[in-house]
């Protein structure tokens, strides 16, 4: 049965229009093959490209193929000329908030082709731990690691407005988590844009909490976007999600075959919802 969103979860925001994203994830096939992907997507009309910020694969065999993430972006941003694009997400260790606000407007720039970027600044507060230890990062714990995202988000903003030359457009802040207790204040004080997983029930539930953070920082989250992960999902809940304010949907596809198919199925359903 379709749930009905609560008035705690109803949002008051302006109609914001359906967009689909796809997360590439670079690992199990060659680079020219996420390339190939790429493009094909971009021809296919979706609204965003991901890749992750991780080392290693983290599905199938473990040290079978896989692309650093950053590196791809510039590459991502130079080949394509109208999607967004952006790690889904960054993780906020593995570089300092400087250097991340450097490398967040240097792509922006790349990927302006009309004098405006199209870099989305998705960042996360870390876990995996393998990544961590092979690569020489403190681990930490979850809760150290979300008081480091907290810290550094206003280092990376103000350092956006000390660079020259400067973004070319304000970057959208994509924080991902659901954490009810840090992870959403973080949320209601820094995002633009709140990446969610779960099911509608979970979503009215953290919206609920996010609300309430919202409140605590003196913040209407309304104007955060709301963007959720569908790849475990068919189209048949697509409704329950936007119906509780989700209006970017991402659809994960893995290396070796990148198989497209749910994606044409989500393209199908954003258009037609963006015609009612």
């Amino acid at each position: 049965m379709t749930s009905t969103p609560s008035a705690a979860t109803t949002r008051s925001a302006p109609r914001r229009p359906v967009r689909l994203a796809v997360q590439i994830a670079p690992q199990h096939a060659a680079y020219e093959q996420i390339r190939q992907t790429a493009a094909e997507l971009e021809a296919m009309g979706v609204d965003a490209l991901f890749n992750w910020d991780h080392f290693f694969p983290l599905s199938g065999e473990p040290d079978g193929l896989h692309f650093e993430s950053w590196t791809m972006l510039a590459a991502l941003a130079e080949q394509t000329s109208r999607v967004e694009i952006g790690a889904l997400v960054n993780c906020n260790s593995y570089r300092n908030p400087n250097l991340q606000a450097d490398m967040a407007r240097t792509i922006d720039h790349i990927s302006a082709k009309g004098g405006r970027g199209r870099f989305i600044f998705a960042i996360g507060s870390g876990w995996f731990q393998r990544d961590y230890d092979e690569y020489g990062y403190e681990f930490g714990t979850a809760g150290s690691r979300l008081d480091s995202l907290a810290d550094n988000l206003p280092i990376i903003k103000q350092r956006w407005t000390q660079l020259n030359p400067p973004p070319t457009r304000k970057i959208p802040v994509l924080i991902g988590g659901g954490g009810e207790k840090k992870t959403l204040r973080i949320v209601a004080k820094h995002a633009d844009i709140w990446h969610s997983f779960g099911d509608a029930a979970t979503l009215e539930r953290k919206l609920g909490v996010l609300a309430d953070h919202g409140q605590a920082v003196g913040r209407d989250v309304a104007e955060i976007e709301i963007s959720t992960d569908v790849s475990r999902h068919t189209v048949d809940v697509a409704d329950q999600l936007h119906a509780l304010g989700a209006t970017l949907f991402t659809v994960g596809i893995s290396g070796p075959d990148y198989d497209l198919s749910a994606v044409r199925e989500w393209l199908r359903w954003r258009d037609e919802k963006n015609q009612t």
